[in-house]
């Protein structure tokens, strides 16, 4: 499957993508960086999230991270994730509530670029950029329905942040 076949396939959708749906898809897209590179925008100071495309049930981004950026870590209140890695290897640390209701890292995989990884609504994780020899990362996310808020999470405080917006750079 091509890009434009993938976005068709989400277009058909006019409420939320099953998460199964979409990590099945990003499995079988087959997508390289040239398919993307006018999105191909990174900043200094932040990972950079660019705006491929929207369709009725869902937002596909890409995103570029610099050697040493990192998401804060986070949940996808109302929404589905998928993640493809584009190019690069992304770190996926994964966590989890304790009984005095702080979180604790259970596990982290290093994704190797064509990898997939899926959350949705109360999945708390981080993706980071820690590979050596300064190399960028560059991923494909796809949000359903549109990610309007996430809950922010700190090692050393039980209080969630709800976050409500997100600054998308948009080449359409």
């Amino acid at each position: 499957m091509n890009l434009q076949e993938l976005l068709g396939t989400l277009d058909q959708y006019e409420s939320r993508i099953p998460l199964d749906v979409l990590d099945d898809a990003l499995q079988r897209v087959e997508l390289s960086c040239d398919c993307v590179s006018d999105q191909l925008i990174f900043h200094d100071d932040h990972y950079q999230r660019n705006l491929l495309h929207e369709g009725p049930a869902y937002q596909a981004l890409i995103i570029c991270w610099l050697n040493g950026q990192r998401s804060l870590i986070h949940d996808h209140v109302g929404s589905s994730c998928g993640v493809k890695i584009l190019r690069g290897t992304a770190t996926e640390t994964i966590f989890d509530w304790s009984d005095n209701r702080m979180i604790y890292p259970t596990r982290t995989s290093m994704l190797q670029e064509g990898a997939v990884c899926a959350a949705q609504d109360m999945d708390i994780h981080q993706i980071s950029n820690l590979q050596a020899d300064n190399r960028d990362l560059v991923t494909l996310h796809i949000y359903s329905p549109k990610l309007a808020r996430m809950g922010v999470y700190s090692l050393t405080d039980s209080r969630v942040v709800r976050q409500d917006e997100y600054k998308i750079a948009s080449n359409a």
